[in-house]
């Protein structure tokens, strides 16, 4: 029986843009359902290995194209895995695998930013078909279900329809009901040319029937003079159905290049680089592997998959195989074909085998080689891609220990000496080091701007020492690995004691805090009583040369950026103490002392250490306690003071 069923206002919504907005060059819908096919292809192959009882005697592989120019349709057949009704309505009439609202805000802004590449990283490339026909009818039937198969319809217009049909083959047939200004769409000029600019490298035969008229001929194979001409319908591949990764680079044309990568990745904009190379010896593989220029807006979703396809001996066996990459190079697209592993491997096995892991390794050393060429070659281009990548390509110091020397010298941080968008590698801060600085200096946080701002840095900049800002939530656990460079430790601003004096300078110092200590001793015990809910312990500090206080961690404690990323993942964390630092030469310390000397006892005594914490907090970016209170009293004195 049909149903009539609604669209999803998110597949409306993203029908609308589809046939309007996102696809300046139509002949894309084309590409897109080939590929689609192609991908279906792909899969039987795939799970026949371990049920052959899928192929029903047909392993013939082919994409057919049939234009009809007197019924106005395109017609697009495979011979793939098909789908059964409840797959057609979730990959077609839902877009459930895509993500919702999310996605169509990514959609719209990419709309609004001329910037168009998302869309087929959704699956949602079936959709262009209405770009070019007022009506779509799909027919399909999964392999393994006997005659049991489904029709879906629609008009683009808001609804679709699906119900039950026998269908004889496995597979998928898409009916494309052309406009009538699309009808171009059918000459076979039109589709040639489309299949061989984007759809020449794909390994199964892509074909269409031709009819070419032909002089008669007699037995002997002379033309008959007279005897007019006669239709030969004869079916003609349409494309070479090389893979691409098997030729040689030098055959290779840049666009023939991009077209494949668009093709795997269905990102719509060309790759920042491909690598594509052979290794031979322990481990024989083709590759072609891809920099894409820009990130994916999914790039940190969990349910995100590999951009690696596998195969063996060109046969597919899997485009989400985890254990050729490691996670922090999970934005590398491409292909893989080796030679060693059997036909029949199982995805489980994939991640335990020692081939895997050799052709990981190797994947691994030559994309990072790549990635170092590329930044001392041509370092703006570098930056282009890091400002993307960064972040990613930092999480392998984290996680992946053996290439930590190659990907230290691939990490970029802003600093308190470059401009904003301006990073500079660790070798580069090392080369700058004034004589004296012993340590790599760096601050965590959200911003460069709340970190520009911080008053950790006061005594570094009174030392002309730059400080490393860290600014991605990726870098606390960073820098847990990454402990030195260059046989320098790395030094965060705002964890323990500090030393950035000379011995010389050290002694002064410790004179005149030995001096303030004594001074303020009483006042000192004060604030740490007052405020020992809240804080570890309250001392002078070394760091400060313009504001009068600051928090500080322990050596190892947890400092407040970490505490926010640990709470926005909704982890239970504890109640953190951190010391309060002051800095003795603030006149906000003799104002203090006056008053402590004059009346212990003092309200406003109470209320003004209170102050000092929330100046801290404030500074650093965390929420203070009573906020009400603080501004109250922060009336007050300008109150007083006019």
């Amino acid at each position: 029986m049909k149903t009539t069923k609604q669209f999803q206002t998110e597949v409306q919504q993203l029908l609308d843009l589809v046939i309007h907005s996102l696809y300046s060059n139509k002949d894309i819908f084309l590409r897109e359902l080939v590929s689609n096919a192609s991908d279906a292809i792909d899969k039987i192959r795939f799970e026949a290995h371990s049920d052959e009882a899928l192929l029903e005697s047909n392993s013939d592989w082919k994409i057919k194209i049939t234009p009809d120019k007197n019924a106005g349709t395109l017609t697009i057949i495979d011979n793939g895995i098909g789908m059964s009704m409840a797959e057609v309505e979730e990959n077609i009439g839902t877009i459930a695998r895509s993500g919702t609202k999310a996605f169509m805000e990514a959609l719209k802004e990419a709309k609004s930013s001329n910037n168009p590449e998302l869309i087929g990283q959704f699956g949602v490339g079936f959709y262009s078909s209405f770009m070019i026909a007022d009506r779509v009818t799909l027919t399909t039937r999964k392999a393994g279900s006997p005659s049991a198969g489904c029709s879906w319809e629609s008009t683009g217009d808001g609804s679709y329809t699906v119900e039950e049909v026998e269908k004889a083959s496995r597979g998928t047939e898409i009916v494309l009901h052309l406009k009538e200004e699309m009808k171009e769409y059918l000459d076979e000029w039109k589709i040639r040319s489309i299949i061989k600019k984007y759809s020449d490298y794909v390994q199964y035969p892509i074909t269409m029937d031709i009819t070419r008229k032909e002089p008669t001929k007699g037995l002997d194979g002379k033309v008959i003079e007279g005897g007019g001409d006669i239709e030969k319908t004869t079916e003609e591949t349409l494309n070479s159905m090389k893979a691409i990764w098997t030729r040689p680079k030098n055959e290779i044309t840049d666009e023939e290049y991009e077209e494949f990568y668009k093709h795997i990745s269905h990102d719509f904009e060309k790759p920042f680089r491909q690598i594509h190379y052979a290794a031979e010896g322990t481990s024989e593989f083709k590759a072609l592997l891809y920099l894409p220029a820009h990130k994916p807006f999914d790039l940190f979703s969990q349910d995100k998959k590999k951009g690696v396809h596998l195969y063996v001996k060109r046969v597919f066996i899997t485009d989400n195989c985890e254990a050729l990459l490691p996670d922090y190079l999970r934005f590398v697209k491409g292909v893989v074909d080796s030679s060693d592993l059997p036909l029949n491997v199982s995805r489980e096995i994939l991640q335990e085998d020692v081939q895997i892991r050799r052709i990981q390794k190797n994947l691994v050393t030559k994309t990072l080689s790549t990635l170092a060429e590329i930044k001392e070659k041509e370092p703006e281009e570098y930056l282009k891609f890091y400002l993307e990548f960064g972040p990613v390509l930092k999480e392998g110091l984290h996680f992946d220990y053996a290439n930590k020397e190659k990907l230290q010298e691939l990490v970029l941080f802003e600093s308190t000496a470059t401009e904003a968008g301006k990073p500079v590698s660790l070798k580069e801060y090392v080369g700058r080091m004034p004589e004296g600085q012993k340590e790599l200096y760096f601050i965590t946080g959200t911003s460069r701007e709340m970190v520009a701002n911080s008053p950790h840095l006061e005594g570094f900049r009174s030392k002309g020492y730059e400080v490393l800002f860290l600014t991605d939530p990726v870098d606390e656990w960073v820098v847990q690995a990454l402990t030195e460079y260059d046989g320098k430790k790395l030094k965060a601003v705002d964890r323990g004691d500090v030393e950035l004096d000379s011995e010389e300078e050290k002694k002064v110092k410790e004179e005149k805090k030995k001096e303030s200590e004594e001074q303020y001793k009483g006042l000192l015990e004060f604030i740490k009583e007052n405020l020992s809910e809240s804080v570890k312990e309250v001392r002078f500090s070394g760091r400060l040369t313009e504001s009068a206080c600051c928090l500080v961690a322990d050596e190892y404690g947890m400092n407040a950026n970490m505490e926010r990323i640990m709470k926005a993942m909704n982890q239970d964390v504890p109640q953190s103490k951190r010391i309060l630092e002051l800095n003795p030469a603030h006149p906000i310390m003799q104002v203090l002392g006056r008053m402590y000397d004059a009346d212990k006892g003092d309200p406003k005594l109470a209320d003004y250490c209170e102050l000092l914490l929330d100046q801290a907090l404030l500074t650093e970016g965390s929420a203070i306690k009573d906020p009400l209170k603080f501004t109250k009293l922060i009336s007050e004195l300008m109150v007083k003071a006019g």
